[in-house]
């Protein structure tokens, strides 16, 4: 299970490994398939009850840890005495949602915050977006700090890595979605009017999105910011953006 905090292992793998009572029962309620659910000795009537409740459980392997050694497979500081390995949902490289007449997606290229990729995942799960798409060299979003972060949205919502930008715009105009990218040289937000099938681009927290994938985006759009700071970070943008482009 250790082993498992290694993201590479895990990918490889197809497995997660969550930790908390909340992000557990997320996963559960969420139809994730539990492989082993580890529990702190003084949380085991936590077992008696939860069985009755997620019957997907009856096939899971149950291991008690003392606490000091439940605390080694953990990296919070005050593990919560639950935790689970789930496999993670399979990815068919089509994108949900693609055939409704109004569809909306965030996509996020190379971006690196833990923090941020949870935020964004949390926004877009609170506004109801079909799906979160970003490339494989973005953080990785079952990064134990990115589920942290989205408090549980990264199993409300389709989270799916695309090998490059191109290939999600290719995805993207095959099913007539148009591209809108966050960047500086695009037009002021109040000008902007937004379609109906419409996927949001958020780049990298430094360098923002590439040249090439800005050069491919239907739409640009810029936040204007009459205050002093110079930039809002990829989180708070997205966020703006993000629920201006859901009530469109």
């Amino acid at each position: 299970m250790v082993s498992l905090h290694d993201r590479k292992v895990a990918r490889e793998e197809g497995k997660v490994f969550i930790e908390g009572l909340r992000l557990c029962e997320d996963a559960l309620i969420s139809g994730l398939v539990p492989e082993i659910l580890a529990l702190r000795s003084d949380k085991t009537s936590l077992w008696e009850e939860w069985k009755k409740k997620y019957p997907i459980l009856s096939s899971c392997e149950v291991l008690v840890f003392s606490d000091p050694l439940f605390s080694k497979l953990c990296q919070t500081v005050h593990p919560q005495g639950v935790a689970m390995v789930v496999k993670k949902q399979e990815e068919t490289g089509e994108i949900p949602g693609c055939g409704k007449e109004i569809c909306r997606y965030i996509v996020l290229e190379r971006l690196q915050d833990p923090g941020n990729m949870g935020t964004i995942v949390r926004m877009a799960d609170a506004f109801a977006y079909d799906a979160v798409l970003y490339t494989s060299d973005c953080v990785d979003p079952f990064n134990e700090k990115v589920l942290r972060a989205s408090m549980g949205s990264c199993f409300h919502i389709p989270v799916l890595s695309f090998p490059s930008s191109e290939a999600i715009l290719s995805e993207l105009k095959r099913n007539q979605v148009r591209s809108i990218g966050a960047h500086l040289r695009g037009d002021p937000l109040k000008e902007a009017t937004f379609p109906k099938k419409a996927a949001l681009w958020i780049g990298n927290e430094a360098n923002g999105l590439s040249d090439s994938t800005s050069d491919q985006c239907d739409i640009l759009v810029k936040i204007e910011m009459p205050g002093r700071a110079e930039s809002l970070n990829a989180a708070s943008a997205a966020s703006i953006l993000g629920y201006l482009l859901a009530q469109g």
